[in-house]
């Protein structure tokens, strides 16, 4: 019995002591070997050679459109445009545009019955306009879940001639649209502009309001 219990006790001392030989033999390495060890270490990140001049920036955009024209005095007439923007920053763009649109026949006309006032070619409205704008709020549109658009909300000035009625007329254009990216080479339009001019064919010299809707399809170069 007596050997039994002195086998037991060795046992036991035998589970206490070598634990505690091997954690007092173990060395914990300190912060300075640490920090050797990770600079030895260093990952292999390959990196990319390009040159900046061959990035394809897409600065320029050509947008043709067409939509509905209200000339005051003169109905609602459809309209066709082209425009030749140049985009300055993401924040600012100017621009070129030539429309063309060919209004009806005023209230007085229906109603006399009397001769036009205006011939077929008097009736041909066109304008040439110089344009400054802004993209007010640049943002998303999801599609879906995994389909996202990059849209702005851009405000619009413009100035230059337009030829109606026979004559000339100074002209001054705001307007505001909506612009969806579709792809890196093209992007969809919703604009809302007033032009707005002096005529005089009703016998009195006064300012037009003429209100356009269009929609329009760029493509960038």
């Amino acid at each position: 019995m007596e050997g039994r219990l002195r086998s037991l006790f060795l046992v036991i001392c035998t589970m206490v002591i070598v634990p505690v030989s091997y954690g007092a033999e173990t060395e914990v390495p300190d912060l300075d070997t640490l920090q050797n060890i990770e600079s030895v270490i260093q990952p292999e990140v390959p990196r990319t050679q390009f040159d900046e001049s061959k990035i394809d920036v897409n600065d320029i955009e050509l947008i043709p459109s067409f939509g509905l024209l209200a000339i005051e005095d003169f109905g609602t007439n459809l309209i066709l445009n082209v425009k030749l923007q140049y985009h300055v920053s993401e924040d600012y763009f100017v621009g070129v545009e030539f429309g063309r649109s060919e209004a009806g026949k005023t209230s007085y006309e229906l109603l006399s019955g009397g001769a036009p006032l205006l011939n077929d070619d008097q009736r041909i409205l066109q304008y040439y306009l110089f344009s400054l704008g802004w993209n007010v709020l640049p943002g998303e549109a999801f599609a879906t879940d995994n389909v996202t658009y990059n849209t702005a909300l851009y405000l619009t000035t413009s100035i230059g001639s337009v030829d109606f009625a026979g004559d000339s007329h100074f002209g001054f254009t705001l307007g505001a649209g909506y612009r969806i990216l579709i792809s890196n080479f093209s992007s969809l339009y919703l604009e809302f502009r007033d032009h707005t001019f002096n005529m005089e064919v009703l016998g009195e010299n006064k300012l037009t309001h003429n209100l356009e809707l269009s929609l329009g399809y760029s493509f960038y170069f």
